[in-house]
């Protein structure tokens, strides 16, 4: 049941620099839901650094008050603050998001996250031309592998180096309790890498399937050339009267040798073998096609899920796929929850958008005036919106579609003599970001990491550094 919101008097606590965009914010969402509200901006330019007890001293609510909102930031230590609510009334005390422009989470305008534990996929992960690498090595990356997802470790062989090699790899590997399959035609390899612990062949077709009987392994079956499923048809057959487990391939094409037929294959080999496993090696579209994987390894885990494709087989070998390991274990998560909930997976994570961001909330064009003249200090604050980079302090706005231009715009104001290297260089760097921003369609939040999916690295606040240290810097003046 939705709840009465015109029965409800918000009163939110921000900062002055939060305060114009706070207010636009709000108006729309009490519009939208029929609350009343009030903004109560503290003595503070940035709302980060207020504490729940530096609050308490300083809230105003109205009586109609039934909800206070404080900034995200005020997540701990709440006593204080809750007990001068219950001091005033009734109010209850609401924490909020860290950006005001999220705001709406508050009134339901965002889906509680799904849960993506569960998936069906496994993940086979390959290491390519496995023994010209030390044994230390294949470990090192073996162990990446399985803590990016993989379920399962491929040692890829080399037909240069000696076959009797393969043995060490697999047993270190299986020692430390990580699944191992080998990726060779040699029967006499496949052989000494199941005596080394390897549970899984790839792969066998009529020219290697009579070594194959005498492996205590499954295998991976596949045709003798990509187009032909009879003769797929024909090993399954020989293996299935000798009662070899197995799992079906029909190959993978690239995109200009066939794709969209071997897509066909598949769906024709489970059609035909409904209760035999199946997997498909995805390297052959990721691998061999200039563009970003993600989007690739999701699409094709999705055609997985619904043809019940059990397992794929994937390298990360070229720079634009190095992460596809990582991309296929929240990828499987996130097909599974799509057809198990028959809806599109849109809305259900953003970790595989990457280049550019989930959406973009931008303030409305009068906030930068409006911010100008109420703040008091010469700090600079950045922000990237309109194809534009704007920069805004004291009684100054400034804009320029070139981080350049910009920095030449700012050059022609008077400088104040306590701007130190410091902060030019924190300045360009958060420039060089916003610039990134604009030209891939990003949000632009100033200190505060873009957004590249699952492959985000967050920063620290180093604005706030520099404020909390030029606060203790005047307090031992004092």
């Amino acid at each position: 049941m939705n709840p009465n919101y015109s029965a409800r008097h918000y009163h939110f606590v921000t900062g002055k620099l939060a305060a114009s965009a706070v207010g636009d914010i709000v108006s729309k969402l009490s519009e939208r839901y029929g609350f009343g509200y009030s903004i109560d901006v503290l003595p503070i330019t940035v709302a980060a650094l207020m504490t729940a007890k530096w609050i308490a001293k300083r809230v105003s609510p109205p009586e109609s008050t039934t909800h206070v909102v404080v900034p995200g930031y005020c997540d701990r230590e709440l006593d204080a603050l809750t007990q001068r609510l219950d001091e005033m009334g009734q109010a209850e005390l609401v924490v909020g998001p860290k950006d005001c422009r999220d705001m709406g989470q508050l009134f339901g305008q965002q889906r509680p996250p799904l849960n993506l534990d569960q998936y069906d996929i496994e993940i086979i992960a390959e290491i390519n031309h496995a023994p010209r690498l030390t044994i230390a090595e294949v470990v090192r990356q073996a162990k990446r592998l399985v803590a990016d997802g993989a379920n399962r470790i491929d040692l890829g062989c080399d037909p240069s180096a000696p076959s009797e090699s393969i043995d060490g790899y697999v047993s270190a590997l299986v020692e430390l309790g990580i699944q191992v399959s080998i990726d060779t035609f040699d029967p006499g390899e496949a052989e000494r890498a199941i005596q080394a612990g390897a549970s899984l062949v790839l792969s066998v077709n009529s020219g290697n399937r009579d070594k194959a009987v005498d492996w205590p392994a499954e295998v991976v079956v596949i045709p003798d050339t990509p187009s032909d499923l009879d003769s797929l048809d024909a090993t399954v057959e020989f293996l299935s009267r000798r009662n070899v487990a197995m799992r079906l391939d029909p190959i993978l094409e690239p995109i200009g040798a066939g794709l969209a037929e071997s897509l066909v294959r598949y769906a024709e080999t489970r059609r035909r073998y409904p209760e035999l496993a199946m997997m498909m090696g995805i390297g052959n579209l990721t691998e061999l096609s200039d563009v970003d994987s993600a989007g690739i390894n999701l699409i094709l885990l999705g055609i997985c899920q619904e043809l019940r494709i059990e397992s794929v087989l994937t390298t990360q070998v070229i720079n634009w796929a190095r992460t596809s390991v990582r991309e296929c274990d929240l990828a499987r998560r996130i097909v599974r929850a799509s057809v198990r909930r028959r809806t599109p997976p849109k809305n259900m994570s953003d970790g595989l958008v990457m280049l550019r961001d989930h959406r973009q909330v931008p303030y409305s064009p009068e906030m930068f005036e409006e911010l100008a003249v109420a703040i008091k200090d010469n700090n600079y604050r950045l922000f990237a919106q309109d194809d534009q980079i704007h920069l805004v302090s004291r009684q100054l706005h400034l804009q320029d579609e070139d981080a350049f231009g910009l920095f030449a715009q700012l050059l022609e104001q008077p400088i104040s003599d306590n701007v130190d290297p410091g902060h030019a260089f924190y300045l360009g760097f958060e420039m060089a970001k916003a610039t990134i921003a604009l030209q891939l369609g990003k949000q632009y939040d100033q200190d505060r990491a873009l957004r590249w999916g699952i492959l985000t690295q967050e920063e620290r606040s180093h604005r706030l550094e520099r404020t909390n240290r030029h606060r203790r810097s005047q307090e031992s003046d004092q």
